[in-house]
């Protein structure tokens, strides 16, 4: 026998082997659970530097509703929504999150902060992490580790408890949980285990069940900003190749002030801020036809994610026309080179210790970058200071014996100087440096998406997330790809993927046809063919040679699968005689798969159907049907008995194999 342990023998179980020929019955759709009746759709977009929430009464879709004003905020950062951000108490309890956490943290006694968890772009740990677990732990501000799950499962609940609060006060009553479908948006490039890590912890959150999985979708960003993109009126963004004037303003001003000057139409409402989205297909789109393809840059503060979209018509359904790719050159890029900067000038050792010892100041300094890094420009031309915390100039005099005044003349960094009201005096140079490394990242990867054959002839590139206010990169993007195609900015651009999440939760049908990420089968026994199967996969059962681990593909990587499309195969038990039956079902990066032993081929489910105490009239070949079901960002696997109509159903698990 071969090294490894092949799953067919050691489980001392035939398994089963594919019907020849393999009849496909075509499935009534009469299984489908009837379609819930939700008052209210809330969709949250859980980012990496900040979150909120907006929603819509099912009654009237034409108004999103985004969220109350937060208390807080930070000069030069517009606040709509709020820092992902959360505290924990010393006991490890839920004490507040955003803004709140922010400065209850920063106010804490040294000697008593270091006690206190505190989590802050904690988003990004579950693209980073290879291998994803219920288990993952968090490393809070002091160092102390947690278990992800229990972080995101009180950051969700928080904002289901906001959510509900501020329904119930416009309502007058009080708004029941069961009465809202959720919608939460994750990015598109992230691993199927992240996406289904976001669902448990909404489950522990208590959102949705896994007996009601309905009230809980998974949107891709992306997708949620192309689905507004669609509704956009040109007064309600900003076309960057145009060289007219947009809402009145020269294309020179309209960089960096337009976003101010969005003139969309909102009602005021308790605080909370109202779009009207007509019900009108927006007049840019009524300039594309059928057939056209448009690219959604989504750059937020961990990721940028590009989903190529194409149109189908009459009713505008969109078409997913390359997988969706990016990478992790989000906003946070430039506060890491700040960072390094920071280094350059006082020492990595120093701001070890100073992030350590007193994280609150560091966190400080780090909001006093956030609001002149949103002041940087191509066309700026006065310096930009950045205010040190007391403590940074205090700690750093007693950590190296001299002044940051003398560290920063010797250090050797050029554009950044020590201004006498105690203020780090960058050069725009010196900001736009910062900025360039991950705006290149982005710029090289959209590059290396319009080279591919899937992405010829786009008309249109939309930029947008929060990122994407950015004039720096407003203008890369501009200049590397305005001859190629119209660059668009929605106004409200922060807050695209909130409104196209909940336009995407009031009618989930829009996107029809999506690209499999993965390649997905099940393991098999096929009859032994010499000199075509390996000599080590040979098994004999009862005077019959098998090869085992066959990996029996159901759909490939990067197959378009149209939404709710169920792929079927018939299979039979490899021994009549056997009576519970295992179909393990794997996953796979590439493409062509022949065994289930290959490196990078996952088991991501079991169906085990146990035929025990069914009728023996049982013809001799009992026919299993398979079916998978695609196409939402969750799948469901299904094994059927045709003879008795046994049935049991698994959802692909990509965290606990």
């Amino acid at each position: 026998t071969s090294a490894y342990s092949s799953p067919a023998k050691s489980l001392g179980d035939p398994g089963i082997t594919p019907l020849s020929p393999s009849h496909i019955v075509k499935d009534s759709d009469a299984e489908d659970a009837v379609e819930q009746l939700f008052l209210v759709v809330v969709a949250i977009d859980f980012g990496t530097t900040s979150s909120g929430y907006a929603y819509s009464f099912t009654k009237e879709p034409e108004c999103i509703h985004v969220m109350r004003r937060w208390e807080g905020g930070d000069p030069g950062v517009s606040n709509q929504k709020t820092p992902t951000t959360i505290l924990l108490t010393p006991e490890r309890k839920f004490h507040s999150f955003g803004y709140a956490a922010r400065d209850f943290y920063h106010d804490l006694d040294p000697t008593e902060s270091k006690h206190w968890l505190y989590f802050e772009k904690f988003k990004m740990k579950l693209h980073t992490t290879g291998n994803l677990t219920m288990e993952t732990d968090l490393t809070a501000a002091n160092g102390k580790k947690v278990k992800a799950l229990e972080i995101f499962a009180y950051a969700l609940q928080f904002f289901k408890e906001q959510a509900l609060k501020e329904l119930s006060d416009q309502g007058g009553s009080d708004f029941e949980n069961t009465e809202v479908r959720w919608v939460i948006t994750v990015p598109a490039i992230w691993k199927q285990p992240a996406k289904q890590f976001m669902r448990q912890a909404a489950y522990k959150a208590g959102m949705a069940s896994p007996e009601n999985p309905e009230q809980l979708i998974i949107a891709l960003e992306p997708e949620a900003a192309s689905i507004y993109c669609r509704k956009l009126r040109l007064h309600q963004m900003i076309d960057l190749s145009s060289r007219a004037p947009v809402n009145g303003y020269s294309p020179s001003d309209t960089i960096g002030t337009g976003f101010t000057q969005g003139k969309e139409h909102v009602r005021r409402n308790r605080q909370s801020r109202t779009f009207m989205v007509e019900n009108v297909i927006g007049e840019i789109w009524s300039e594309l036809e059928e057939g056209d393809r448009y690219i959604v840059v989504d750059s937020g503060g961990g990721t940028v994610d590009m989903t190529v979209h194409q149109i189908r018509l009459p009713e505008g359904h969109l078409k997913e026309l390359y997988k969706a790719t990016g990478g992790p050159y989000g906003s946070l890029g430039v506060d890491y080179e700040f960072e390094k900067l920071l280094c350059k000038i006082f020492g990595e050792d120093f701001i070890e210790q100073f992030k350590i010892k007193r994280p609150a100041a560091w966190v400080d300094l780090m909001i006093a970058f956030e609001s002149r890094k949103r002041a940087a420009a191509p066309d700026r031309t006065n310096p930009l200071n950045i205010t040190l915390p007391f403590s940074f100039i205090d700690y750093y005099k007693k950590f190296r014996g001299h002044s940051v005044e003398h560290a920063l003349r010797k250090s050797n960094v050029d554009f950044v100087k020590w201004s006498s009201q105690g203020m780090l005096r960058m050069s725009p140079d010196a900001m736009n440096a910062l900025f360039k490394p991950t705006i290149d990242q982005i710029v090289q990867h959209l590059s290396e998406v319009f080279d591919k054959p899937e992405v010829t002839n786009v008309k249109f590139l939309f930029l947008v997330g929060g990122f994407a206010e950015s004039p720096l990169l407003q203008q890369a993007v501009q200049s590397a790809f305005g001859s190629r195609c119209r660059v668009i900015i929605p106004q409200d651009v922060g807050l695209t993927i909130l409104k196209g999440a909940v336009l995407f939760g009031l009618d989930p049908a829009v996107i029809k046809v999506r690209r499999s990420p993965l390649t997905y089968g099940v393991g098999v026994l096929n009859r032994f063919v010499e000199g075509k199967h390996p000599a080590e996969k040979l098994l004999v059962k009862d005077g019959t040679r098998w090869c085992t681990d066959v990996f029996d593909k159901f759909i490939s990587a990067d197959q378009s699968v149209a939404l709710g499309e169920t792929v079927t195969r018939s299979y039979t038990p490899a021994k009549p005689s056997q009576l519970v039956i295992v179909i393990n079902i794997y996953s796979s990066e590439q493409d062509n798969v022949s065994f289930i032993t290959e490196p990078g081929v996952k088991k991501c489910g079991t169906l085990r159907l146990d035929l025990t105490g069914t009728d023996a009239s049982v013809p001799s070949r009992r026919e299993i049907k398979t079916l998978m079901q695609f196409g939402d960002t969750e799948i469901k696997a299904m094994a059927v008995d045709v003879a008795t109509s046994k049935s049991v159903k698994v959802g692909i698990d990509f965290l606990n194999y």
